[in-house]
């Protein structure tokens, strides 16, 4: 009888790339499927292996534990190691065969049950999102996205480097649930002097997105049934989230001072919530007005209602100074206000911050560490000191100086190129600006013309809630530059003509 430690086994080159403990294992398993190792069949032992195979011991040992535990192999310390004489697959292959479920027997010995999505599940699964992302370089007119290639990336880089080289204990941890504390008090400060909202690192949190602050405050004030305003149109990641909570959900019409209060008091039913862009209204761009934001605050105090005010953009304000927050005039305590890095500086940092009222921090610290735990600690540490050393505010001025520029061209464009078409109002702040078709026009279908054409819109019909929207597009125009701004819009116009 042959020993084992004679047992030549065929090992091919080992692919670039592949570590070395799972393309012996890859290796080995494929001779015992295809039979080269035959059921029964001894293998050498780890020590004679390791040296033919110029392998440490320990990776062939780890190897063989592996297929010992996945029921390729069998043996035992001092007497080798043997490939089991029915393969695990094998055993599956006719577990199936005979119609018997491998691990347990179902109800009805044939059937296989589904999984059934819930109510809850159903509505979740609706994303207005792209789930395959955009990382492709943007084209004319993505909206929502600043420009990438003006981000001080090297600056960026050279900070998270230094940060990583004085990594301390205390980012190594858990780490408080309303995240990094300097950053908060830098936020704190921000909003202070930016929205004139009066706050401290107590009432501020870290999250990953704006849509987790709206998730969690549905979630801690709404039961199933009750209703939710919410602006039409507006904003369709905050209405699936605010359904999937169980809200009923109104839309409440948007003219040119901001969402209609008391229409929705005399329309829309009792709520326990409303939700805004009250800065620059999502996708229409009016700000509120002073009447209405007083008037919205009135109406939760005298209901206990939450307003959430999502403030996504409107740091780019291209006439006078950014406006001050309906947060601001919050007296008694009614509002979580929510701002987002991510707009200001790059999508994928995914930082956003809410500031919450005396009365519901500890609950919504609370719900934030059961559903999210909190943004990792090394990336809030870089953000921290590129906001403390200045970073930020210098690259807010710039980029608004900026994008400023970048509305006036497709302003100008618009009008020269675009006149009975699609009427651009001027565009006063944000990254995007909305474009108005005549009436009874089906914008979804002049979307699909502009992508046809290679270009990158959307119809305004897209945030519809309860009627139907103006028909039109929303022209993105921070992401590119003016020479693709003008080139943009003269393709828009072939498109559309």
């Amino acid at each position: 009888m042959r020993r084992a430690g004679h047992i030549e086994l065929a090992l091919g080159p080992r692919p670039v790339g592949v570590p070395l403990q799972r393309w012996l294992y890859e290796t080995l398993r494929a001779a015992i499927l295809e039979g080269s190792l035959a059921p029964g069949a001894r293998l050498p032992s780890s020590r004679d292996l390791a040296a033919r195979a110029m392998l440490s011991r320990g990776t062939v040992l780890g190897v063989f534990a592996q297929l010992q535990a996945e029921g390729y192999l069998t043996g035992a310390v001092g007497r080798g190691s043997y490939v089991t004489r029915e393969l695990p697959d094998r055993r599956i292959d006719k577990m199936a065969a005979r119609g018997a479920a491998p691990l347990a027997p179902l109800s009805e010995p044939h059937a296989v049950q589904a999984i059934a999505l819930s109510a809850r599940g159903r509505l979740l699964a609706r994303s207005p999102f792209a789930l395959g992302g955009r990382g492709a370089p943007a084209r004319a007119f993505r909206a929502s996205q600043p420009d990438l290639d003006a981000f001080p990336f090297d600056l960026w880089t050279r900070i998270a480097a230094r940060r990583a080289r004085r990594t301390r204990r205390d980012l190594l941890g858990d780490g408080e649930a309303l995240g990094y504390r300097p950053l908060r008090e830098a936020i704190a400060a921000y909003v202070g002097v930016s929205r004139g909202i009066a706050c401290t690192a107590e009432h501020v949190a870290v999250l990953g997105s704006v849509q987790q602050a709206i998730d969690l405050g549905a979630r801690l004030v709404l039961d199933p049934g009750d209703t939710a305003w919410i602006e039409d149109p507006g904003y369709p990641g905050a209405r699936r989230v605010l359904e999937a909570a169980g809200a009923r959900v109104a839309g409440v019409p948007v003219d040119a001072h901001g969402f209609d209060v008391e229409w929705a008091r005399a329309h829309a039913g009792a709520a326990r919530l409303a939700y805004v862009t009250a800065g620059r209204q999502a996708p229409l761009g009016p700000a509120l007005s002073l009447e209405r934001r007083l008037a919205l605050l009135e109406w939760a105090r005298g209901a206990g209602a939450l307003i959430i005010e999502d403030d996504y953009d409107s740091e780019y304000r291209f006439e006078g100074n950014p406006l001050a927050a309906m947060k601001s005039l919050d007296g008694a305590g009614h509002v979580i206000y929510c701002g987002t890095f991510s707009k200001l500086l790059f999508p994928a940092l995914r930082v956003a911050y809410a500031v919450v009222p005396d009365a519901l921090v500890d609950a919504f610290a609370a719900a934030w560490s059961l559903t999210g735990r909190h943004v990792p600690l090394d990336t809030q540490s870089v953000l921290h000191a590129f906001i403390a050393e200045g970073h930020f505010g210098r690259h807010v001025r710039r980029m608004r100086m900026l994008y400023g520029e970048r509305a006036q061209t497709l302003e100008t464009a618009a009008k020269r190129h675009l006149a009975g078409l699609l009427h651009v109002p001027r565009p006063i702040a944000g990254l995007d600006a909305p474009a108005f078709f005549r009436p009874g026009t089906d914008d979804a279908a002049m979307a699909q013309r502009a992508a046809r054409a290679g270009l990158e819109t959307r119809a305004l019909s897209f945030y519809a809630v309860d009627r139907a929207a103006a028909p039109g597009l929303v022209l993105g125009f921070a992401s590119i530059d003016c020479a693709a701004i003008e080139a943009g819009v003269v393709t828009l116009t072939r498109a559309l003509a």
